[in-house]
């Protein structure tokens, strides 16, 4: 049902969890942890998956805190939970409140984990292409350090997202990261169609972490397009699904 990260699996006073499509109750396309408030799956079924995850979690579903996501750079602060219909519209959260799970929802976007065991800070980033290239874990970071975090101090880890040899792309979109920053080139390696060019999502993020002083990072390496153990969004379109499962990845600040 879970994954875990080599790195943050070592810093005491944190649990954290990047879920895969196992262990829940959802059927077809859907199959099985669907935690996606916004998908067309059985409400039902998706409330049960998301109380398995706060299980896993060990914390109360109504502590299993998640977001309305849209590809914002925004980050928002939680110092108590809410509910589903009252999820603020934004892209990564920060805490330091014992007891809450931050999680950021994801099918093939890359989710990014934070924390902070000096300053007993947390935060959970959805980095799709728009939010890591407009600054949401750049936000996220200062988020933390708005609640005492240093970026010295942060660890940082990235759950599986689709990775370079599925993620193939227009020349639009080549141009819009070259013209923010042409050193951004080195993202991209020629794809096997004339004009598109496959994307390295996961290497970008860590730039970003790392031009943004956070230095200790872990990948999983991990591809959602080529693996079946996770959603994938683009698999789906391939597929011509008419709609596709989301995880949530987690982390939860444990009491001092």
């Amino acid at each position: 049902m879970t994954l875990a990260s080599t790195l943050l699996s070592t810093v005491s006073g944190f649990r954290h969890a990047f879920f895969t499509r196992e262990g829940g109750v959802s059927q077809g396309i859907y199959a099985s942890l669907n935690a996606g408030i916004g998908s067309q799956d059985d409400p039902a079924h998706v409330a049960e998956n998301r109380r398995r995850m706060a299980e896993v979690m060990e914390v109360e579903p109504a502590s299993f805190l998640s977001l309305y996501q849209v590809h914002s750079p925004d980050a928002v602060i939680a110092d108590r939970a809410w509910d589903v219909a009252s999820r603020p519209r934004a892209d990564a959260i920060v805490t330091r409140t014992p007891g809450l799970a931050i999680g950021v929802t994801a099918a093939d976007c890359g989710p990014v984990l934070f924390a902070d065991p000096r300053a007993r800070v947390i935060g959970a980033a959805h980095a799709g292409w728009k939010g890591a290239l407009t600054g949401v874990l750049e936000q996220t970071i200062d988020a933390m350090e708005a609640l005492g975090g240093r970026r010295d101090d942060i660890a940082a880890a990235i759950g599986p997202l689709i990775r370079q040899q599925s993620y193939e792309v227009g020349a639009d979109f080549v141009t819009r990261f070259t013209e923010a920053d042409p050193g951004h080139a080195r993202f991209f390696i020629p794809s096997r169609h004339d004009g598109h060019a496959m994307f390295d999502l996961g290497g970008f993020i860590r730039m970003r972490l790392e031009r943004a002083g956070v230095r200790t990072i872990d990948d999983t390496g991990l591809d959602t397009y080529s693996s079946e153990r996770f959603f994938s969004y683009r698999r789906s379109v391939h597929r011509k699904e008419p709609d596709f499962g989301r995880h949530v990845h987690a982390i939860v600040l444990e009491a001092g």
